[in-house]
């Protein structure tokens, strides 16, 4: 198997779409079961795989030799995985701040029921509402706001200028704004 994934590898680097199917058929039942090892949920296992499998051939041309492709596709799964989890606990994080900023008096079990379902309500929104940004505006708010980069940081770690950064940003914000409410 080991040499069949060398073969998947290399002919993904040289472009071959479906090399790059191959190992994606050969990988996925691993991949799956190693994720849900990982505590994470069956669909943000299934989309990290893709999101995998999508970066690969977005970066195809700049992939190194491996000499063991299942465990560096295990590893940068792993990775993908407990970036997603640290996301979605820091969002879940920043709802219950938002949700608890209220006012402190003593509730009853109903207000404390529908406080409860609202703010499930509103974490669901941001989600939905996060999910319709562009990849480059979930990424640009993910570093800016849950990793604490500054504009500077964003624009050198994504070679773009400082000005892009920062209309990227503003962008996203415009457009979650608008879709919460």
């Amino acid at each position: 198997m080991n040499a069949a994934l060398k073969e998947q590898w290399d002919e993904l680097r040289k472009g071959n779409k479906e090399a790059l199917f191959s190992l994606y058929n050969s990988m996925y039942f691993h991949l799956v079961r190693y994720g849900l090892l990982q505590r994470a949920e069956e669909e943000l296992v299934k989309d990290c795989i893709n999101q995998l499998f999508l970066k690969l051939w977005e970066k195809q041309n700049t992939l190194s030799e491996v000499h063991d492709v299942k465990s560096y596709l295990l590893t940068a799964f792993r990775r993908l995985i407990q970036d997603e989890l640290a996301y979605q606990q820091k969002m879940d994080v920043a709802l219950l701040y938002l949700a608890d900023s209220g006012p402190q008096n003593e509730l009853s079990y109903e207000e404390l029921l529908i406080n409860s379902q609202q703010s499930d309500l509103l974490k669901k929104k941001l989600h939905q509402a996060i999910d319709q940004l562009t990849p480059k505006q979930k990424e640009h708010i993910k570093l800016k706001f849950f990793e604490g980069l500054t504009y500077e940081q964003i624009a050198q770690q994504n070679t773009l200028s400082v000005k892009t950064a920062y209309n990227t940003i503003y962008d996203a914000i415009k457009t979650l704004r608008k879709l919460l409410k």
